[in-house]
């Protein structure tokens, strides 16, 4: 293990020599880093607070290998190449500017945390632990259409969608598990939106090879800004699978567009039904 040197008011910077070290050293006031595109943002705002950063470059998978993704690969490598799927390219091309591409990791974006902007002004919400969905009762145009019983909020990862799409299979220096395995909804009892423990962490991506697939994203600004909605979808011999995002407080999977006729949208966010619904048979038609 290596420490960086730091002024005595600045964050220690852990550099493990394994995926063992790594694990050990998270939890206790300690934070994983990555590419730092989501953790130092947070950070700065106040809102992730930590002790010691735990630096995962040296010990993470990164490149591409046939069907294999390391989850230190950055979004800028996947959207550069030509062995991964159009979905996967497209979502990756669309989910950010050009710099955050180049450092941010697949692995940490599949982790991102909502952009509520009741969460991340620091209001007492659910997700903070608190007894109110404050997006629920206020100004909630970006927010859920299914799954927002709970909690209101929109996972706002795009290439999560695709991974989703293509039936994609997780594995941490713990276990294998698909990726709709990855995401929870909260609950009262438990009010985080992934299932990973303390210490585990996302090593590799295998994905399914379709025969066509498509990424298709509205939202507000004509390029990277979070999805309203982002529709993947991958046509495989047993049929087509379908991902969405900005939709839910997790990485959706859409089961048919029939799903679109049982969805829960509040006041302000009736309109995503109908962009989801035209988004679905655009992408559909391209698959045809």
């Amino acid at each position: 293990m290596r420490h960086a040197n730091a002024h005595p008011n600045a964050l220690e910077l852990l550099r493990p020599e394994s995926i063992e070290a790594a694990s050990s050293s998270l939890g206790d006031g300690s934070v994983a880093l990555a590419g730092g595109t989501e953790v130092v943002p947070q950070l700065r705002d106040g809102i992730l607070e930590a002790e010691r950063l735990v630096q995962l470059d040296d010990v993470v998978p990164r490149g591409i290998d046939e069907r294999r993704i390391g989850a230190g690969t950055r979004l800028a490598e996947l959207e550069a190449s030509g062995e991964v799927p159009a979905v996967l390219r497209e979502a990756c091309r669309l989910s950010a500017s050009p710099q955050l591409r180049a450092m941010g990791t697949i692995g940490g974006n599949l982790l991102q945390a909502t952009r509520c902007w009741y969460w991340r002004l620091h209001y007492p919400c659910r997700l903070h632990g608190g007894e109110r969905c404050f997006a629920r009762e206020g100004v909630h145009r970006e927010h859920a259409i299914f799954g927002n019983g709970f909690c209101a909020s929109a996972h706002p990862s795009d290439p999560a969608a695709a991974l989703l799409a293509l039936g994609t299979t997780l594995r941490t220096n713990r276990r294998e598990l698909p990726i709709a395995e990855l995401y929870r909804l909260p609950t009262e009892n438990d009010r985080s939106t992934t299932t990973l423990e303390n210490g585990e962490i996302i090593l590799e991506l295998e994905y399914e090879q379709p025969l066509a697939s498509t990424y298709l994203k509205a939202m507000d600004r004509q390029s990277w800004s979070f999805a309203l909605v982002g529709v993947a979808a991958a046509r495989f011999e047993s049929g087509t699978r379908i991902g969405l995002a900005g939709v839910a407080p997790i990485p959706w999977p859409l089961d048919a567009p029939a799903a679109l006729e049982r969805v829960t949208p509040l006041p302000q966010t009736a309109y995503k039904v109908e962009i989801a619904t035209a988004l679905v048979r655009r992408a559909l038609e391209a698959l045809a």
